[in-house]
């Protein structure tokens, strides 16, 4: 019996899923107005800087952070940067929105900071089927980015890909 051989892995092919940039969940924390808003529905400042300057914040270390109000309370500009004042040198990130948002900006971040060298002069395929949020945002990123270092990059699975990009010769 003929031994099975892996023929995309020693095409020297590189398989890229943008899933793997993506932030953990324990990487991703909240941060809802909702309980601090005055009967609910207003913010006041002077309350509100107070709980801003008692507030634990290291408990955001390292983290993606996403500032949001759980409830139907329309809260003003500053509200959102004085909580990221205070995020700022401790959070990994800070966003206006939610979970998803947040996932999306994190992804992208980590896009842009890819070290190219790991895809030098390579033939990329990048995995077509993920659970990305807005996927066609990371993909463009992603292409971009390492569009300047590689020599050919693929859409899709292995057994099946789209040629996007390759090297003109010179």
């Amino acid at each position: 019996m003929d031994e099975i051989v892996n023929k995309v892995e020693q095409s020297g092919l590189i398989q890229v899923d943008l899933l793997d940039y993506l932030p953990k969940n324990n990487e991703l924390v909240p941060f809802d107005f909702a309980p601090l808003l005055w009967e609910g529905l207003v913010l006041k400042e002077k309350d509100f800087r107070s709980f801003i300057k008692d507030h634990d914040w290291e408990q955001y270390r390292n983290k993606v952070v996403y500032l949001f109000c759980s409830t139907d309370a329309i809260l003003p500009s500053w509200s959102f940067l004085l909580a990221n004042a205070k995020l700022v040198g401790i959070a990994k990130t800070t966003v206006v929105g939610n979970e998803a948002d947040a996932k999306q900006v994190a992804l992208i971040q980590a896009i842009q900071s890819l070290d190219l060298e790991q895809f030098r002069d390579g033939k990329l395929i990048v995995k077509g089927c993920s659970d990305l949020p807005d996927p066609n945002n990371a993909m463009m990123a992603f292409f971009s980015r390492v569009q300047t270092v590689c020599n050919s990059i693929m859409f899709g699975e292995p057994c099946s890909t789209v040629p996007i990009y390759k090297k003109p010769k010179v």
